[in-house]
């Protein structure tokens, strides 16, 4: 079996929740649920993950232009992309994520 590449999964947020998602959770609370829901449902399967901050300091060009894009309300954040590819804003939602984890090859535990 080949050796597939670990999924980027990127979560691009702000503490403050973002104006037309009330009742939504905050980006970091988003990047930890979602992390665990991953976790209980591809258990041993490596991932990469990690949580942007909009609001702090980006020393990174690519992270700067999606922190711009969704200040510019071209996107509504939390922003979640994986491997480059935008999976969901605004009100996150588990079934997209697994679709496309299962797209890469993520074996789901049915014992869960």
């Amino acid at each position: 079996m080949m050796e597939q590449a670990k999924p980027m999964i990127e979560i691009y947020g702000a503490d403050i929740i973002c104006a037309s998602c009330v009742n939504a959770p905050s980006s970091k609370d988003t990047y930890e649920w979602l992390q665990a829901a991953i976790d209980r449902k591809y258990p041993n399967q490596a991932y990469t993950i990690r949580y942007v901050d909009i609001e702090g300091s980006l020393d990174n060009e690519r992270d700067q232009d999606y922190a711009t894009r969704i200040q510019e309300d071209e996107f509504f954040y939390p922003l979640v992309l994986i491997n480059n590819e935008v999976i969901g804003e605004g009100y996150i939602q588990l079934k997209p994520v697994f679709t496309k984890l299962e797209n890469l090859g993520f074996i789901p535990d049915e014992t869960v």
